[in-house]
């Protein structure tokens, strides 16, 4: 079962990638069309930012989501101990190469993993979890993310954020290029037929929603993947009460200050604790739905 879903997961990275990318070329089409004229220079520009963004994040995703987050690498045990050596117990039981560790300075506990593959991933964790978890409930966060990397979750987190990225920098492209009063068409010209000012507003929607729908796909994805997580954790430890105490020592903590935004999904709670009034706006499951779930394993 175990390594079905290892080779689901692959199968969906690139399922998401394509449809990522054809986000991107829509987006990139939108924005030639309403500021160049031209479909096909927008398009050409989408393509070269998203191929961009993705060779960015798959060959360097770690160093560059850790540096977005301010966390700092540590390279012996000797520089935090406990965390180290459950990071490689995890690991050696979870059966993937030792993750390089890193420490994000911020008392709220919280954690994530990274990484294009298990051969070059890391894991993270704040210093508040350092603090206010025991080594029980560390094993249980630590199994978490190792089941991450296990599962191949890293790799399509990794390219859904890379490519959300690259619709983001083409969204602020269109929009410095709007309030600089550049590259606008002439829709003003006589003879402008019914079909141009269709193309022009379905252009522009495509431009203010294309942001959500990416952060949206990225959201479900991650939703789906922390009740796999969880369940993998358990497998790794056979204790489903310290993920569970550690959960709610999470869930009850206060928000994160150091946490990027655009990588809030990885954490393995939303680090703002912004909760929406619809499940299709939240980075994570419910807390509440993880523990019970947990409990009836």
């Amino acid at each position: 079962m175990l390594y079905q879903q290892i080779a689901k997961n692959k199968r969906m990275t690139v399922v998401v990638m394509v449809g990522f990318m054809l986000l991107v070329a829509l987006i990139g089409s939108a924005v030639g069309y309403v500021f160049f004229n031209s479909s096909t220079a927008g398009l050409i520009m989408a393509i070269v930012i998203g191929l961009v963004y993705m060779l960015l994040m798959l060959s360097q995703s770690t160093d560059v989501v850790m540096s977005m987050n301010n966390a700092h690498e540590i390279t012996s045990p000797d520089q935090a101990p406990e965390l180290w050596h459950v990071v490689e117990d995890m690991a050696l039981v979870g059966q993937i190469p030792m993750p390089r560790v890193f420490i994000i300075d911020d008392p709220s506990p919280n954690a994530f993993a990274t990484g294009p593959n298990p051969e070059h991933a890391a894991v993270a964790a704040t210093s508040g979890i350092l603090t206010r978890l025991n080594r029980e409930e560390l094993e249980g966060v630590m199994a978490h993310e190792v089941s991450h990397i296990r599962n191949y979750d890293i790799r399509l987190q990794t390219t859904a954020l890379a490519l959300a990225a690259a619709i983001s920098m083409l969204v602020n492209f269109a929009s410095h290029s709007f309030f600089w009063g550049g590259g606008r068409r002439d829709d003003d010209r006589e003879g402008s037929s019914a079909l141009d000012l269709i193309m022009m507003v379905v252009s522009i929607l495509a431009i203010i929603l294309g942001p959500l729908a990416a952060s949206m796909a990225q959201m479900a994805l991650s939703r789906n993947r922390e009740y796999l997580a969880d369940a993998s954790a358990v497998e790794l430890t056979r204790n489903p009460l310290g993920l569970i105490s550690a959960l709610q020592k999470i869930s009850s903590s206060e928000p994160m200050q150091a946490a990027d935004p655009s990588s809030a999904s990885m954490y393995i709670a939303n680090p703002f604790k912004d909760g929406s009034w619809t499940h299709l706006f939240d980075t994570h499951p419910p807390i509440e739905k993880r523990i019970e779930r947990l409990r009836n394993m």
